[in-house]
């Protein structure tokens, strides 16, 4: 983006519970330095840059003896606002994007308007809701974090499918591709 404004941030939040730190690069390669503290989440947060061709860069620091929750929503709205002040006015973007994204046996359609008018339709059930250590149920609470921290009005729908692992998987990917697009 020569003459043009480079769509990046950088995003810090601290709070009693965390302590996170995002830097994310729109138009990047992909390249991605992850440290959550949560094996499975910073494999989807690093399946959402490759897929997504952002650089992004995150660290944070939770109350993970506690319970990871605080961490993963954390990073859902600091992630949320990286992605909303890189966007600055939006302009010159495409608006809507999809995908539809296969994994193994599952299937997710995902749907994206950049609007700043910010809302979640998640409707993904799964019949474990344990991915190793990962409570897979808090991926509805990073994305509605997310989406209402970017301004975007995010669709995801699982339309088949029966490892939690290959959905989970689906869902950070498909989001990242419709971003993308």
């Amino acid at each position: 983006m020569s003459a043009e404004r480079k769509r990046s941030a950088s995003v810090v939040r601290s709070t009693k519970e965390t302590q996170i730190h995002v830097e994310l690069d729109l138009d990047g390669r992909g390249d991605y330095q992850v440290a959550t503290g949560i094996a499975f989440f910073d494999h989807m947060l690093e399946s959402f840059a490759r897929h997504g061709l952002f650089d992004l860069r995150i660290s944070a620091k939770g109350d993970l003896s506690v319970d990871t929750h605080h961490t993963v929503e954390d990073v859902g709205i600091t992630l949320g606002q990286a992605l909303r002040e890189a966007l600055g006015n939006a302009s010159g973007i495409r608006r809507y994007g999809n995908c539809g994204l296969p994994m193994a046996e599952s299937k997710v359609e995902v749907s994206v308007d950049v609007s700043n008018r910010p809302y979640l339709v998640y409707h993904v059930e799964l019949g474990n809701d344990r991915i190793g250590n990962f409570d897979a149920t808090l991926t509805e609470d990073f994305l509605y974090a997310f989406s209402q921290h970017a301004g975007i009005d995010l669709h995801v729908e699982l339309r088949y499918g029966k490892n939690p692992h290959h959905i989970v998987e689906a869902v950070f990917k498909g989001v990242a591709r419709a971003l993308r697009e």
